[in-house]
């Protein structure tokens, strides 16, 4: 049994987890090289247990499974009392549901908590595999981030973005659910922005909704994968009982400049950096704006990753980075605008900012005059 001591609220018998002996920056651990011959041999009569499938990522690994290990079961358990109904040994656990940020911020719950709650069910039915999908997020977005980013790399999340910081620590769970008893195995899959159309995530849209907005700077070098593809990497993460931590992107990336040529230029005012940031998480706050307070790092520095290890696998992206960015994001208005309406509507929007201005203005005297007569008339 593991001795690692986290005890998470209304889930019980999970007080052997411990989360205060994580730290950081963390190193992931190379692919073991004892993994079984016969690993492919072992998928026909698998049993595979599937968390946090409310998404529209579930219904696309079920899928994927069914089509690359027809022969084994799939058990969905979305929610604990679900995972606590399973009484019999299973031989995988896959979970979908930590790295879900729209499910995990409606019920305020934390991903390390539901990530030990998945591995406490995998302790319990004698799983030998957890297959868990986290994020490139943990990566964080720094300037001196190399191109691309390898498994390898320190984990240097954003500290402002809790989210990000939780897979991390979460991460480290696994491992040390993973190092706690011989035999077992774990896979880590660290996508990029997951997209598919009209199924995105709040946090996919406002990374996407963040590219391309700073005036006069050049933007870094974007990735966007398919939910199907995902859904294939931890199909294929099952069938071959993969070992370790694998990157999931597409071949490449798409160059700050043509994404900003893919989503349309906008109309941009130059605003102070400080005060794009005061604002931005002022509309955050009040469920106006796109960019939660951490995650702006994401759309200014890179954090584009390598798909050599999952590639290796016998993996391929079906979807390109920019098919994915164009199918799964409606093109803005001003995109089917001919240029010189374009000229016409900035040239108008240039009057009426000058107009506004004046009256402004003469408000702004008239006010002031307004008060030295009333002065001069209450001293005389």
């Amino acid at each position: 049994m593991l001795e690692i001591g986290l005890r998470i609220e209304g889930v019980p018998g999970t007080d052997w987890f411990r989360t205060d002996r994580l730290s950081h920056p963390v190193r992931c651990h190379r692919p073991s090289s004892d993994v079984t011959a016969n690993a492919l041999d072992m998928v026909r009569s698998m049993i595979v247990v599937l968390t946090g499938c409310a998404g529209p990522l579930g219904a696309r690994v079920t899928r994927a499974l069914r089509e690359h290990a027809p022969d084994a079961r799939v058990v969905v358990a979305d929610t604990p009392e679900d995972q606590a109904s399973i009484v019999e040994r299973c031989d995988v656990v896959v979970d979908l549901g930590s790295s879900d940020y729209d499910r995990r911020a409606a019920r305020r719950e934390s991903v390390t908590g539901v990530a030990a709650s998945t591995l406490f069910t995998a302790d319990r039915l004698r799983a030998s595999q957890v297959v868990f999908v986290s994020s490139a997020l943990v990566y964080g977005a720094l300037a001196n981030n190399p191109v691309p980013l390898t498994e390898e790399a320190v984990l240097r999340p954003d500290v402002e973005f809790v989210f990000a910081r939780q897979l991390a620590s979460a991460e480290e769970l696994v491992e040390q659910w993973r190092q706690s008893r011989s035999g077992r195995v774990t896979c880590v899959l660290r996508p990029v922005v997951a997209l598919a159309a009209g199924r995105n995530s709040r946090l996919s849209a406002a990374l996407v909704s963040g590219l391309g907005r700073r005036f006069a700077e050049d933007d870094p070098p974007s990735q966007f994968l398919h939910l199907d593809d995902l859904a294939v990497a931890i199909a294929l993460a099952v069938e071959q009982r993969l070992d370790g931590v694998y990157n999931v992107a597409p071949d490449g990336w798409v160059a700050g400049e043509r994404v900003r040529a893919l989503s349309g230029e906008r109309p941009r005012i130059p605003i102070p950096e400080r005060l794009t940031e005061v604002v931005g998480g002022l509309r955050w706050r009040f469920q106006r704006g796109p960019i939660p307070p951490g995650l702006r790092s994401y759309t200014r520095e890179p954090w584009v990753v390598s798909n050599g290890r999952l590639r290796a696998t016998g993996w391929r992206a079906t979807v390109t980075n920019e098919q994915t960015y164009v199918e799964s994001t409606e093109a803005p208005w001003w995109t089917m605008v001919s240029p010189k309406r374009r000229q016409e509507l900035a040239l108008g929007a240039g009057v009426a900012a000058v107009v506004v201005a004046a009256l402004v203005g003469v408000l702004i005297g008239r006010r002031r005059i307004n008060r030295r007569r009333a002065e001069q008339a209450a001293r005389g």
